[in-house]
């Protein structure tokens, strides 16, 4: 048990490592915009291969596709939500409302840390280990939403108490859903624990389209795309190797 929040902390701690490194270190926003571009294509490598892929092989393409449609339609309900209340702009970076777009961040990572943390949790009551690749492949995309976020909230002039502990939460959430899931999903059927996981992999890509890569091919540009199948390329390779 205690296992599961440690390993479920460890992938949510991420995001307030960035969160810090953007409050205390002068990063250039075309390096943010790199860093943005490959934890991209991480987090679709991490949705395709460890969320999605799995899911269909272990519990079948219907509740995984459900799960996959419920992710994405509320990740989309919410920015639609956002958008009508003044953050239509936020995915141009230079533009004064662009700032709202590190709420709009932090709740999709929000989104994507429970049923991502419930997963790790629950991968422990099937092996003896933890999922490495699942835990690294999300730590390493959780570290430029992080940075991301936190950029957008600074514009928008929260507090550097503020963003921490919004973030924080973050850290005690993964840890807590990680938990829960080795707590009460043990025995829980194949269907259920791949709408589980196709519904963190609906929230990532719809994130992924709509806020984090325009934000990053408005910082770093034409190369973004590189960069950015450098990261799936980076998934594949821990796919690979697992």
């Amino acid at each position: 048990m205690w296992n599961a929040a440690f390993w479920g902390a460890v992938s949510g701690s991420a995001v307030l490592l960035g969160a810090l490194a953007a409050m205390f270190l002068h990063i250039r926003k075309k390096l943010i915009g790199y860093i943005m571009a490959f934890g991209t294509g991480v987090l679709i490598g991490a949705a395709s291969y460890e969320l999605l892929g799995e899911s269909v092989h272990k519990g079948g393409l219907l509740p995984t596709g459900i799960g996959f449609m419920a992710g994405a339609v509320t990740f989309t309900l919410f920015d639609i939500m956002i958008s009508k209340k003044g953050a239509q702009h936020r995915k141009r970076s230079g533009h004064k409302a662009a700032a709202s777009s590190g709420i709009v961040l932090f709740a999709g990572t929000i989104m994507d840390a429970i049923p991502e943390s419930i997963i790790i949790g629950t991968s422990l009551l099937e092996a003896d280990s933890v999922s490495f690749l699942l835990v690294t492949a999300i730590f390493i995309s959780n570290f430029p939403e992080g940075l991301s976020s936190t950029s957008g909230m600074k514009k928008s002039g929260y507090s550097k108490k503020k963003i921490i502990l919004l973030w924080s939460s973050v850290f005690v959430i993964s840890g807590m859903a990680s938990m829960a899931g080795y707590i009460f999903l043990d025995g829980a059927t194949e269907a259920v624990l791949s709408g589980i996981a196709g519904f963190a992999g609906g929230a990532i890509i719809a994130m992924v389209a709509s806020t984090m890569m325009p934000e990053a091919f408005e910082d770093s540009g034409p190369v973004t795309g590189f960069i950015a199948a450098i990261g799936l390329l980076a998934s594949l390779v821990l796919d690979y190797f697992s």
